[in-house]
């Protein structure tokens, strides 16, 4: 069950990837100096990729520790 764990690894990375892409695109918003409206918008457009990236993180975890678990 080694390959479960490396699998549940590779997604990790994913939704960690995810996670800085989110991070980096409202930093970016911040700092365009956009008014209160705009950066609101801005950052609830980044949401979907927060909580998708989140949850990638979070199976891939759990799947790491399936594998660990079963090996």
């Amino acid at each position: 069950m080694e390959w479960l764990v490396w699998i549940g690894a590779a997604i990790s990375l994913l939704g960690l990837v995810g996670l800085v892409m989110s991070i980096l695109r409202v930093n970016r918003a911040r700092k365009s100096g956009l008014s209160d409206e705009e950066l609101r918008a801005a950052v609830q457009a980044a949401m979907p990729l927060n909580l998708g990236s989140l949850f990638m993180s979070v199976i891939g975890l759990m799947v790491v520790m399936v594998g660990l678990a079963f090996s």
